[in-house]
């Protein structure tokens, strides 16, 4: 039983709840009625009228990279992610909202997300069913596994793939559906209009809207708690669950590689004017659980399609150049998240909450390619295998490690860009708290 005391306001007590009102007797009373460790505390009026809730976690991360012919190893502690939600709904369900901020995030190298802000939105639900959301949020149109909570994660962090082409959280008007189809299955549609160009920013946004959706289908009947959102079969199901998904987004115009931030790759026509490349990705996907077993699968497919009318491009300080080598699309393509990619893991998770897990992801980037570059990427396959310990069922504490083989293709360079002559090895470690 939790103990609130609010300035000016009396305590009874009704059952296991707490109930705080104010000395004004017209005001109306509000319930702490729920705090699990990992589920944090929830308000909420004794009506129903609406809910409140405050949580968070953190994760403190270690790994040690090794290269083939390399006596050194390379290390880092870190604070992978330090995060905080306040959540809510109104009026029966009705009106939803969302506030989640990161103060490990604040300056994300390349393949992170950049920034504090993560989710900001409010979402309206006319009918059982059916929700609209306006504002900044994770999008559909990317792979199953950026749906994934990040502390529900199955193992240390999220595949390349999520990094190599996800753009993460866009803002928008998102529309979300679930209808009955059968006797067991459902039927998820997803559309969404953002400006594709990533997450907020205070700067100026480029290029037209992104278009996109995605449709899942659910033949056993929906996960438990929560269960497709998370990784790991924590519940442990007891009949098979399976959704199936695919999604296609089209983003007019992309002043970036993946459309994960605005600005940072221009180009210009012989009238000054902005021309940017259109970017396109397909992701098709599915995830499996049953009794403790759980499996993923993903791929993904990007495009791009680059305008006859570009003529210079804008450097880093502002200035332009009219050089772009042989080719003009091959230049701008070059400097694009272009190519295929898939990503599968499976993992045991026994009753005392011990998880073995394993993961395999492949890209075959395109000819002309950012997937080629020798510093961040020009890596082809991920052989993973981890364990985990969980405390608990509201993953409030656990324990993570995991081992990372990485086959590096020729030209290849460390974190120092000294080129390396063969793979890699990692080892990560992680402890998250949630509150």
């Amino acid at each position: 039983m939790l103990l609130l005391a609010l300035p000016l306001a009396a305590q009874e007590y009704e059952g296991d709840d707490i109930v705080l009102t104010t000395t004004d007797s017209s005001a109306e009373k509000i319930i702490v009625n729920q705090y699990r460790l990992g589920d944090g505390i929830t308000f909420s009026a004794p009506n129903g009228g609406y809910n409140i809730n405050l949580r968070g976690f953190v994760q403190s991360t270690f790994e040690t990279r090794k290269y083939h012919g390399d006596d050194d190893l390379y290390s880092r502690f870190r604070m992978r992610r330090i995060r905080l939600r306040l959540s809510g709904d109104a009026w029966g369900g009705k009106v939803g909202y969302r506030l989640q901020t990161d103060f490990a995030q604040a300056n994300g190298g390349d393949g992170e997300l950049s920034g504090m802000l993560l989710d900001t939105y409010v979402t309206y639900r006319p009918m059982r069913g059916l929700s609209f959301t306006f504002g900044q949020k994770s999008t559909p149109t990317d792979n199953r596994e950026l749906g994934i909570t990040s502390n529900t994660l199955q193992l240390v962090d999220r595949s390349k793939l999520s990094s190599y082409f996800g753009s993460i959280r866009e803002v928008g008007v998102f529309a979300d559906a679930s209808f009955k189809v059968g006797p067991y299955s459902y039927l998820k549609p997803s559309l969404a209009i953002t400006d594709g160009d990533g997450s907020a920013t205070f700067t100026r946004r480029h290029g037209g809207f992104k278009y996109g959706g995605r449709i899942d289908y659910l033949p056993f009947g929906l996960f438990r708690s929560f269960g497709e959102s998370r990784e790991s079969d924590m519940i442990g199901e007891v009949i098979p669950k399976l959704v199936v998904g695919t999604a296609f987004s089209y983003n007019d115009g992309i002043s970036d590689r993946r459309g994960r931030e605005s600005g940072s790759i221009l180009y210009l026509n012989d009238k000054d004017k902005e021309s940017l490349p259109d970017y396109l990705k397909w992701v098709i996907d599915f995830q499996f659980k049953y009794r403790g077993f759980s499996m993923l699968g993903e791929f993904a497919k990007t495009w791009a399609k680059v305008p006859g009318d570009i003529t210079q491009r804008v450097r880093n300080d502002g200035t332009t150049s009219t050089d772009f080598g042989d080719s003009v699309k091959d230049y701008i393509k070059a400097r694009m998240m272009l190519g295929t990619g898939y990503n599968l893991q499976a993992g045991y998770m026994f009753r005392n909450r011990l998880s073995l897990d394993a993961r395999y992801t492949h890209f075959r980037p395109d000819k002309n390619s950012f997937l080629h570059n020798e510093l961040y990427f020009n890596r082809n396959n991920y052989y993973e295998v981890g364990i985990s310990k969980y405390l608990t069922k509201t993953y409030a504490l656990k324990v993570q490690a995991s081992f990372v083989f990485v086959d590096a293709e020729p030209g290849s360079r460390n974190v120092n860009s000294v080129d390396i002559t063969g793979n890699e090895l990692l080892f990560q470690t992680m402890v998250q708290f949630s509150f």
